[in-house]
């Protein structure tokens, strides 16, 4: 026996289930809305966490997705520090941390990620954060404060972006990765090989391919050890060595599971339950565009899907995810960077533009049709790129991207 009923639950305090909220709203829902997170504060942006907010730069206020009394306003109830345990598909309710059991008509799963944590010697010491919450970024600015050096452990987005926030707090900061260049696996070696030079050019060292053998220290982490046999000094380490999708609450409620480990939903976002959709790192939909089930970890993109599923949610046609992915990274104020894809294999770059200059895009093909594209510097050549990808038409001579008008590409 359920203790109320609303008409759309929301399980996700992050930018999927905020965004799918304002989206209800805007769309013209009327019914009661409620959002359960078991975040300490309200919904937030991430992104701050390895940047502004971390430099400090952005408040706690500054990252909020909808400001304080938004919720009030808009009718839209929001449970922080609150989890769903479990969702009874034949009942259609959910049983909250509360004690509370809440039945729903339609709803949204988006229970986001966690974060991956290496399973080496002396992860127990002190001075070892991962980021993935505010909190997180509080705790390792304070445990700075006194620090010089410090180690980034993982070449990706992470490791790159507070490489450069605690250089731009005075650090002395070291990259231990297990590819030979920042990005590379995201962007091949070239544009890789460009964000790299930028770090060193501000001071970043970068050592790789190596991987992390154990952490030394005497209750506090103190040296850095890898396979190869390096041994760096670190006042503290920061890992970002990635993240894994958080099913737990889909497995314990019976939601199939696709074989790239989130949760499986058709082309419309829709889960094996019936009037419930997903969104976010932990959706693993049927790409329209790209013509392969996919899973992609970023905040625009999670954000992005939960308006697909909010206006799917109302019914009573439903539209498939035909958005191509779109992302985006600062280095500091050294530099920024968007991409539109992705690209899971290509096999030509084109550079539109100039490297040197910091400022170009490159194109990546597959069998002379674009897959995807990142700029540096020139945002309107990403609109060009969408139509491209979405069109999916070899091009008779890639080498236009270059220099060639591209409103006169077909697509």
């Amino acid at each position: 026996m359920a203790d109320r009923r609303v008409e759309h639950l929301l399980v996700g305090g992050g930018i999927a289930g905020a965004t799918a909220a304002a989206t209800l709203r805007e769309a013209g829902a009327d019914g009661s809305i409620l959002v359960v997170g078991r975040e300490l504060d309200p919904p937030y942006h991430r992104p701050p966490i390895s940047k502004g907010y971390l430099r400090g730069t952005a408040t706690r206020e500054d990252t909020l997705i909808h400001p304080a009394g938004w919720w009030e306003d808009q009718g839209v109830e929001l449970l922080t520090r609150t989890s769903v345990m479990e969702i009874d598909q034949e009942t259609r309710t959910a049983k909250l941390s509360n004690k509370e059991t809440v039945e729903f008509g339609t709803g949204l799963i988006a229970t986001g990620a966690m974060v991956r944590r290496l399973g080496v010697d002396g992860t127990e010491l002190d001075g070892i954060h991962y980021l993935r919450a505010l909190a997180n970024a509080d705790a390792l600015r304070r445990d700075v404060e006194d620090a010089d050096r410090v180690v980034l452990i993982g070449g990706s987005y992470i490791g790159c972006e507070v490489a450069a926030s605690l250089t731009e707090l005075g650090k002395r900061c070291t990259i231990v990765m297990q590819e030979s260049l920042t990005l590379e696996r995201h962007f091949g070696p070239r544009t890789g090989g460009f964000f790299q030079g930028v770090l060193e050019e501000h001071g970043v060292e970068v050592v790789g391919p190596d991987e992390v053998d154990r952490f030394e220290g005497d209750g506090r982490v103190q040296h850095v050890v890898t396979k190869a046999g390096r041994r760096l000094p670190a006042d503290a380490v920061v890992c970002g060595v990635g993240a894994t999708p958080d099913v737990m609450l889909a497995r314990k409620s019976g939601l199939e599971l696709g074989r790239l480990g989130g949760v499986l939903t058709t082309r419309h976002l829709e889960t094996s339950m019936p009037g419930l959709y997903a969104a976010g790192d932990m959706c693993e939909y049927e790409s329209t565009i790209h013509g392969r089930v996919m899973r992609i970890e970023h905040e625009d993109v999670a954000a992005a899907q939960a308006r697909t599923a909010a206006r799917n949610m109302l019914g009573p046609d439903p539209t498939a995810h035909a958005v191509v992915p779109y992302f985006f990274s600062d280095l500091a104020d050294w530099v920024s960077l968007e991409y539109v894809g992705p690209a899971a294999t290509w096999d030509q770059e084109v550079v539109r533009g100039s490297m040197e200059d910091g400022d170009f895009t490159v194109f990546f093909l597959e069998d002379r049709r674009v897959r995807a594209a990142l700029t540096v510097g020139r945002s309107p050549d990403l609109d060009h790129a969408r139509r491209l990808i979405a069109a999916a038409a070899p091009l008779a001579d890639p080498g236009q991207l270059a220099e060639h008008d591209l409103t006169a590409l077909p697509g």
